[in-house]
C-alpha cells in the first residue's frame, strides 16, 4: 500500500489527526524528512512506551490530556500545552495518565 503524503499548504488541527483507540497507541507522521520527523500520537489510558534511547534530541508537546515522561529515571508530569525536550542517548519512557495526545518532533542532527 502506498503511503499517502500529508497535504501541504492546508490548515489543520493536530488534535483532529489521530483518535483514541481502546488499549492502543495511534500515530500519524506529519513530516518525514532526512533531517527530522514530526509525528502525533494518541495514547489510550494506561498505554505507554517502555524505556528506550534515541540518537537525537526530541521535543514532546502535549496536545491533549496528561502524561508522565520519564527521563533518566526522573518523572516529569506534563499537561496540555506543556512541552519537554528528551535529550539524545538518555533513557526515556512515556506513560499515559489518562488519554493523551503528544506531538513528537525529532531533529536528526548532533
Amino acid at each position: 500500500m502506498e503511503k499517502k503524503e500529508f497535504e501541504k499548504a492546508t490548515a489543520f488541527k493536530f488534535d483532529d489527526l489521530v483518535q483514541y483507540t481502546v488499549d492502543s497507541i495511534v500515530s500519524r507522521t506529519i513530516l518525514n524528512k532526512a533531517t527530522g520527523t514530526v509525528t502525533i500520537f494518541a495514547f489510550y489510558e494506561g498505554q505507554g512506551l517502555s524505556e528506550h534511547k534515541a540518537p537525537f534530541d526530541a521535543l514532546v508537546q502535549i496536545a491533549d490530556g496528561k502524561a508522565i515522561i520519564v527521563i533518566d529515571g526522573q518523572e516529569c508530569h506534563l499537561a496540555k500545552g506543556e512541552s519537554i525536550i528528551m535529550p539524545a542517548n538518555i533513557p526515556h519512557a512515556v506513560k499515559a495518565v489518562g488519554n493523551f495526545k503528544m506531538i513528537l518532533t525529532m531533529i536528526k542532527s548532533a
